[in-house]
């Protein structure tokens, strides 16, 4: 597929973390992936919510789960999961990177902070 779908099989994450996170201060729960440039961001539960300002200023609707082991697609203009092919590696965060994250940045009341 190609970009016309909302999804470029063939771009590279953006990074092993949310891109728009505070360098020093920033965390997140989980991490998802655009499916059209790559832009990797935290998840709609994260404090910052990254993934969804993302596809709302970039107009790319589509993003893929980058947890290990998880390979599902949300459409953000459908609002449904979505299906997708694979898309170029790496399909996650590292495996040794904590959820939440990343390591030192996630406060003890982390819980409390969450989106619902």
């Amino acid at each position: 597929m190609t970009s016309d779908s909302g999804i470029n099989q063939d771009v590279k994450p953006s990074g092993p973390g949310c891109v728009d996170c505070d360098p020093v201060t920033g965390w997140w729960l989980h991490l998802r992936r655009c499916a059209e440039c790559g832009h990797v961001g935290c998840c709609d539960s994260s404090p910052s919510q990254h993934a969804t300002k993302h596809a709302e200023s970039s107009g790319h609707p589509i993003i893929q789960s980058y947890e290990p082991g998880e390979d599902w697609f949300w459409n953000y203009r459908t609002q449904e999961f979505a299906d997708g092919p694979e898309l170029a590696p790496p399909h996650s965060h590292p495996l040794d990177q904590p959820v939440p994250g990343p390591a030192g940045h996630v406060p003890q009341n982390w819980q409390s902070l969450l989106h619902e």
